[in-house]
């Protein structure tokens, strides 16, 4: 458990919903813990709400052991990548320790951060478009370019822009489990971008733009690199977008880029995540007796 002065130390002067919106808009992993519900004398009102990341606190649910039993409560299931919702109720003179004794229901809203991330090799009219579709999904995105001066100047949230004329070096930076989008302005550049993305072995998927004939040579050129054709024919995508989509038009290739890739994304399992069964909430919330 987490002492209480440290998690003092990381108190930030952010409101919750000043935080909230910063850490949604960064897809950040991060929980808001709202209390629902409380009997008897409680710290906190129904409604009193705290933002917990790995490492910052923003608000408070009125401090003490209980707080502090949130706080790690929420700090354990972030770092098992948890998300979706969980009911836990603090008895606090049983469960915490607090000489209030009251009872209180907290509903934490766990949020594992970014659903994808996404690399995109290409600044070009499609890379442009497809990166500017993707803004407002919940995805991470790195931007490369061999050329230093193809970035469009607006910025947009989760978006990082990399000019790198070493395609092996851009690909050395990618996180584990990332989407790679091949769409640069050489076809030797694209090749060469493949190559390592095959030579790394660890990425959910390899998109290339281009047509049927264009794979075909580049299937010849990899071979000759020490691929096996079986692993080409397994993992890379050319082209890439989803069957039978029409269109040549930038935003129309995109489109189906991005609608190709909501196919990839993982499923999202909620378990029942309650930390008290119907029958004890029901004796928590059940009016105050003389006995």
């Amino acid at each position: 458990m987490h002492r209480p002065e440290a998690s003092l130390q990381q108190a930030s002067a952010l409101p919750w919903h000043a935080a909230l919106h910063q850490l949604q808009r960064e897809a950040q992993p991060h929980a808001l813990a709202s209390v629902v519900g409380a009997a008897g004398s409680t710290p906190r009102e129904p409604g009193a709400k705290m933002v917990i990341t790995e490492d910052a606190v923003h608000d408070t649910l009125g401090g003490g052991t209980f707080e502090f039993q949130v706080i790690a409560c929420a700090r354990e299931a972030l770092a098992r990548g948890e998300s979706g919702t969980r009911l836990e109720a603090f008895p606090l003179g049983g469960r915490s320790g607090q000489c209030c004794g009251g009872y209180v229901h907290v509903l934490i809203e766990l949020f594992a951060g970014a659903e994808m991330q996404v690399a995109v090799f290409g600044a070009g009219h499609v890379g442009q478009a497809l990166v500017g579709l993707i803004a407002p999904l919940a995805w991470r995105v790195d931007w490369f370019d061999s050329r230093d001066d193809v970035f469009p100047a607006q910025q947009q949230p989760r978006l990082a822009k990399h000019h790198s004329p070493d395609p092996a070096a851009a690909v050395a930076t990618l996180p584990r489990g990332c989407h790679a989008l091949v769409m640069t302005h050489d076809h030797g550049e694209d090749c060469a971008l493949v190559d390592a993305l095959l030579a790394r072995g660890d990425c959910a998927s390899i998109g290339l733009i281009g047509s049927h004939s264009k794979w075909a040579s580049f299937q010849r050129r990899l071979r000759d690199a020490g691929h096996a054709q079986a692993r080409l024919e397994r993992e890379v995508r050319c082209p890439i977008g989803v069957a039978g989509a029409k269109g040549k038009l930038p935003y129309e290739i995109a489109l189906s880029v991005v609608t190709e890739l909501l196919t990839l994304k993982p499923a999202q399992i909620h378990a029942d995540r309650r930390g008290a069964a119907p029958e004890t909430l029901r004796k928590a919330f059940a009016p105050p007796t003389d006995e």
